[in-house]
C-alpha cells in the first residue's frame, strides 16, 4: 500500500525506532554484590564443580547466580550484565559465566571481583562501583563464546575406571542449555541416558566400555527449540581420571 503524501515517510521514523527498541529490550532488572574474599577472578570452589577452571573461565569474568542457578542445569550460561547507575556504569556492562550457585542483599548475580568492576565506565567508575559493595542491574541471556575453543570434557577426579564415569562439560557455546546427555559406546552403538549428578557434573556407575561419545541436547526455553550436538572425536576406551578431552565440535 502506497503511503499518502500527506503522511511523509520521515514521520514514521520515530515510530519504528520505538517499535525496534521496545522489541529488542529483554533485559531484566535485578542487583548484583560480588565476592567479598576472593580474589579479582572467580573462586575454584564453586557449586559447578569446576574447579580451577571455574576461577579463571572466560578471562575471570564470571558470577555465582541464585535462581539462574537452577539446580546447576545454569552451569555454563552467559549474561550480558550493566549496572543501572549513570554515575559510573557503562552501556555494555560485562558478560560473565555462571560458575557458583549463591545470593546476597536480594541479588540474582554474585560477580568476581573483576567483573564487577568491569562494569564501570573507567577504572576509577570501577572502584568506585566496588565501594558501593551492591548495585542495581539489568540482565539479559546471551551466547557464549570461546575463540578457537572446543567444546571440551574433563573427566572429573572422582571417576575410577571402568566402574564410575563422571565428567564436566567446558566451554559451552551458545545462548541454550544442556539439558541431556548420551553416553555411547561407539562400536556397539548402545546408549546410557545420563544424570546430572549434581552442578555442572554428568555421572554413570558402570559406563559401557569401549570408545565413548558424549551427545549433548541443547535446549532453548523461550523458543522450545532442541539440537542433539554429536561430537566427531570420541573419549578413548581407557579414558583416565583427571584428563581433558577435545569434543572436535562448536556450537554457534
Amino acid at each position: 500500500m502506497a503511503l499518502s503524501p500527506r503522511f511523509p515517510l520521515f514521520a514514521l521514523l520515530p515510530l519504528l525506532l520505538f517499535l525496534s527498541i521496545a522489541r529488542g529490550d529483554t533485559f531484566i532488572q535485578s542487583r548484583a554484590a560480588y565476592y567479598p574474599n576472593s580474589d579479582t577472578q572467580g573462586t575454584d570452589t564453586g557449586a559447578c564443580e569446576y574447579g580451577a577452571f571455574g576461577a579463571t573461565l572466560n578471562g575471570g569474568d564470571v558470577s555465582a547466580a541464585s535462581n539462574l542457578y537452577r539446580n546447576g542445569v545454569g552451569c555454563g550460561a552467559c549474561y550480558q550484565v550493566r549496572c543501572t547507575n549513570a554515575n559510573y556504569c557503562s552501556n555494555n556492562g560485562v558478560t560473565i559465566v555462571i560458575t557458583d550457585s549463591g545470593a546476597s542483599d536480594n541479588t540474582d548475580f554474585i560477580l568476581s571481583q573483576h567483573a564487577f568492576a568491569k562494569m564501570g565506565q573507567n577504572a576509577d567508575a570501577g572502584a568506585s562501583l566496588l565501594a558501593l559493595g551492591a548495585v542495581g542491574i539489568e540482565y539479559q541471556r546471551v551466547s557464549c563464546s570461546y575463540p578457537n575453543k572446543n567444546i571440551s570434557f574433563k573427566i572429573d577426579n572422582s571417576s575410577n575406571f571402568p566402574d564410575y564415569f563422571a565428567f564436566q562439560i567446558w566451554f559451552q557455546q551458545g545462548d541454550k542449555d544442556i539439558t541431556a546427555v548420551h553416553l555411547c559406546e561407539t562400536v556397539n552403538l548402545t546408549c546410557k541416558l545420563l544424570d546430572r549428578s549434581h552442578g555442572a557434573v554428568w555421572a554413570v556407575v558402570s559406563p559401557p566400555s569401549g570408545p565413548l561419545s558424549i551427545r549433548m541436547l541443547f535446549s532453548g526455553d523461550d523458543d522450545g527449540d532442541e539440537t542433539w550436538v554429536i561430537p566427531t572425536n570420541n573419549i578413548p576406551q581407557n579414558w583416565t581420571a583427571g584428563a581433558i578431552y577435545d569434543s572436535g565440535v562448536q556450537v554457534q
